[in-house]
């Protein structure tokens, strides 16, 4: 206690040096919670967005995530209806789920016969109400949520398609799509080629039969897969809108359609499957819980069908890398502020002992021992690193509050839209301690070795000091 009072009116005693060494240490410790607090953001971001498009858990045969892309009849999930119902009505997952909802995905071909062009496909078909339910979910208290999805409501043979396949099947002016060259004389020829087969216009028609409901006067393409017995199926559809969908890869090959018409187009009247049953929970908290009883319930009521539970950073890689990337150059600025804060306390310290080394030799020859006068600035040190983290935490979700009020947007990587730009400082706790706690150590640290040498001073040589 008499080390704590002896350190805190040392530290009265020249005000300006103690202020500027506070104020280097509260700068160190606003920087490193506003990038922590940028962060943070971005990764409740890249897990909104993923949990979102693909739910916390999926479903889905326990080879079809590194073997089944390309086959999906060969390894769908059978009578997945019955095993969504199942899930919803267990005691103990029903209760956290928010959504359950089965997804197909398969390749094929699309082509416009109009202008004699074709190009490779990436077909989702999705239940659109399900798909605009999962779109709400919003754990992270986003300002802006997911846009609306653009099938709902729309006939069963409608599809939305990404712009780069608009692009290649010419279809920028009915679906307005920028950016488009004109077609090139070889493109321009095959515009006018030959109509398709009338075999295959008919099973187009019939299969891509949008009933009652279809909408007349967009444009028309044609999806060409093989069916779940090897033979060829294609479907004429309607195109709603062309979307870009962030990252150009995906958008160049991109195809929605509804589950009911992609069911029909792979399947046609054999038993239709799904290659997933996405799961969405209340809160990415429940996540574990939920896998675990997810799988005891697989295990026992659906033990004939060999099925994995797969979590949306395994379905999504580019999450745990982003998250891995984001940790190490928080960990390098932390290091490198921390440096930087380090030098500047213990110059401080260091020049404190120059100046009362007659003091420490007065301090020792009355008694007081090296551990009191090593206590003494260490002491300093720690005072130093709490007034330090309370005053520059408080700066720093003053800061992040103006910032998140600014009303600043901002384009990150695969997105289409900008979003707001935001702190997340106030709220998180666990950050906020760890910095804290860091700037404390920080300060104990540079005070330890002007300490030690104060220490060791030779009584009879600092008494001598002038």
């Amino acid at each position: 206690m008499n080390a704590l009072a002896l350190a805190w009116r040392n530290l009265l005693r020249n005000r300006r040096r103690s202020l500027a060494t506070l104020s280097a240490m509260m700068l160190g410790l606003v920087t490193v919670l506003l990038f922590g607090g940028y962060i943070k953001d971005l990764n409740y971001g890249l897990e909104t967005d993923f949990v979102q498009l693909s739910g916390h858990l999926q479903v889905q045969h326990r080879d079809y995530h590194l073997l089944g892309s390309g086959n999906p009849a060969a390894y769908g999930v059978k009578q997945h209806e019955q095993v969504i119902a199942a899930l919803r009505a267990d005691a103990e997952l029903g209760p956290m789920l928010a959504a359950a909802t089965p997804i197909l995905q398969f390749g094929g071909l699309a082509g416009n016969s109009a202008a004699g062009v074709t190009r490779t496909v990436f077909v989702t078909g999705t239940v659109v109400e399900d798909q605009v339910r999962m779109r709400q979910w919003n754990e992270h208290g986003f300002p802006t949520l997911a846009k609306h999805n653009s099938l709902a409501g729309t006939p069963m043979n409608t599809v939305v398609v990404g712009t780069g396949v608009a692009r290649v099947l010419q279809l920028c002016g009915p679906l307005k799509v920028p950016d488009c060259p004109a077609a090139g004389p070889d493109v321009a020829a095959g515009a006018g080629g030959a109509a398709l087969p009338d075999d295959i216009s008919a099973l187009a028609d019939t299969v891509g039969s949008g009933g009652p409901g279809s909408t007349a006067g967009r444009p028309r393409i044609e999806i060409l897969t093989a069916s779940a017995r090897g033979a060829p199926n294609v479907a004429g559809v309607d195109v709603l809108a062309a979307e870009f969908q962030g990252i150009k890869e995906f958008d160049d090959v991109h195809v929605a359609m509804h589950l009911q018409q992609a069911q029909q187009l792979v399947f046609g009247n054999a038993e239709p499957q799904v290659t997933a049953i996405a799961l969405q929970l209340h809160s990415t908290a429940q996540l574990e819980t939920a896998r675990a009883r997810l799988t005891q319930l697989l295990q026992e009521k659906f033990s004939s069908q060999p099925l994995a539970v797969l979590d949306f950073a395994t379905l999504n890689p580019f999450y745990d890398q982003a998250l891995s990337m984001f940790a190490a150059i928080f960990g390098f600025i932390a290091v490198l502020i921390g440096s930087i804060v380090l030098f500047t306390v213990g110059n401080t310290m260091s020049t404190a002992v120059v100046e009362r080394t007659a003091e420490i030799g007065t301090l020792r020859a009355i008694g007081l021992r090296r551990r009191g006068i090593r206590n003494i600035f260490v002491c300093e040190g720690l005072l130093l690193g709490a007034i330090g983290a309370v005053v520059g935490t408080l700066l720093a979700v003053l800061l992040a509050t103006a910032i998140n009020r600014s009303g600043l947007t901002w384009m990150p990587p695969g997105r289409v839209e900008p979003i707001d730009l935001a702190v997340r400082v106030a709220g998180e706790f666990s950050m906020l301690v760890f910095s804290a706690a860091w700037l404390l150590v920080v300060g104990v640290l540079s005070a330890w070795l002007p300490a030690t040498r104060a220490a060791r001073m030779n009584i009879v040589e600092a008494l001598r000091h002038v």
